[in-house]
């Protein structure tokens, strides 16, 4: 496989970037998603390095912000399991940085 191939499509990366408290910002899954990992493993390499999250790298949504970015979601999943049992977390650049290095 040559790097070429290896790259992640812009467009990709383009459509899971969201407009949140002032700053552009990606959901946990899909960052999940680009680093090839589970949700939960991403998570939890966070939680083990707090420290290196403070709130301008990072933040969960509420409740409401939750709703309405799951509601321009076309289809959502249906069926026990399918659905969050916790609020995402969102990461702003910085975050999306230091997130390259716990991982």
């Amino acid at each position: 496989m040559t790097s070429r191939e290896s790259l992640i499509p812009a467009e990709r990366i383009e459509h899971s970037i969201h407009f949140l408290h002032g700053e552009k910002v990606m959901l946990d899954s899909d960052l999940a998603s680009l680093y090839g990992v589970e949700t939960r493993a991403l998570v939890q390499a966070v939680e083990r390095n707090r420290s290196r999250f403070p709130g301008d790298f990072m933040f969960q949504l509420t409740p409401e912000e939750n709703a309405v970015l799951r509601s321009q979601f076309v289809i959502l999943e249906t069926g026990r399991g399918k659905h969050r049992k916790y609020l995402p977390y969102v990461f702003t650049e910085q975050g999306v940085a230091m997130l390259s290095s716990v991982l």
